[in-house]
């Protein structure tokens, strides 16, 4: 029978955040890959795990991936972890899964810390619904695609940064999304935790003169729906009634259809439309 591979969240900081059941699987596997075996062999050692390790990171991730599947296929169980966190959650694991998946290797994952989640449960920001953006992308063009998306998101939004790229991206934040609700929190479940509510202007104006130092982890608060209909109010009301009529009946809607859905844009009846066209157009 073929093996399994099991994706096993390590510690974001303080050791004592790793499960029983995870202890138990990196001791019975076969084999542990790791994203950075000098990193996780000081994590192995402290729980006096003696498992083969090997390297499974970003720059072999796909090569690699294919070696550890013809080892479960011939019924090796391994076990995934990455530098801190659960494994697939914005590193090379997804692409591992997805492999194993298309290859028919059993897939499970055992839960436990992440960044994300650690993050956005003390931020102080609505938590039910929620988008994670990761690291933004490195790329100009790439990242401020990323950022005008976000800009419309209703979803509070959570974001990691280093911190030497801290205030440039506090800054591309505010330039972009306004002066949002945001929550900085710093060297997660680590001696020096930190979390810091506030606005992005205030948040900026912290860091510009304090010493970043950590892991970040940016909690945003989303944009509210009844900011996003202003705002498209207001747009339609920068049009003419008639420019207004025009963009529906192009799109094939007839008189009658492109009146309601004008009326619905401002916010106001069908039959105020209708006068203020027959004043418009006697």
């Amino acid at each position: 029978m073929a093996g399994t591979l099991y994706l096993c969240a390590t510690p974001i900081g303080n050791l004592e955040d790793i499960t029983l059941r995870v202890l138990r699987i990196l001791k019975e596997v076969s084999l542990i890959a790791a994203e950075d075996t000098r990193n996780s062999i000081r994590l192995l050692n402290h729980f006096e795990i003696k498992t083969p390790l090997t390297s499974y990171h970003e720059y072999n991730k796909i090569e690699k991936a294919y070696v550890l599947v013809e080892k479960m296929k011939s019924g090796e169980d391994i076990a995934l972890i990455t530098d801190a966190g659960t494994p697939g959650i914005s590193d090379p694991g997804e692409d591992l899964v997805r492999i194993c998946l298309e290859e028919g290797i059993t897939v499970t994952s055992l839960p436990g810390a992440a960044a994300c989640i650690t993050a956005l449960t003390m931020s102080g920001q609505k938590t039910r619904r929620f988008a994670f953006e990761a690291f933004l992308p490195r790329d100009k063009k790439e990242r401020m695609e990323v950022l005008k998306e976000m800009e419309r998101e209703t979803r509070t939004l959570v974001v990691y940064e280093a911190p030497h790229h801290l205030l440039k991206t506090l800054k591309e934040l505010y330039e972009t999304l306004g002066d949002r609700s945001i929550t900085v929190c710093r060297e997660l479940t680590k001696k020096f935790e930190e979390t810091r509510k506030s606005s992005l202007a205030e948040t900026i104006a912290f860091y510009e003169t304090a010493e970043i130092r950590g892991e970040f982890v940016l909690v945003i608060e989303g944009k509210s729906r009844q900011e996003i209909q202003k705002e498209e109010q207001m747009a339609w009301e920068a049009l003419s009634l008639n420019e207004h009529m025009a963009v529906y009946e192009a799109k094939g809607l007839d008189r009658k259809g492109a009146m309601k859905a004008v009326a619905k844009d401002r916010g106001v009846s069908r039959r105020e439309i209708y006068n203020s066209l027959l004043e418009e157009n006697p």
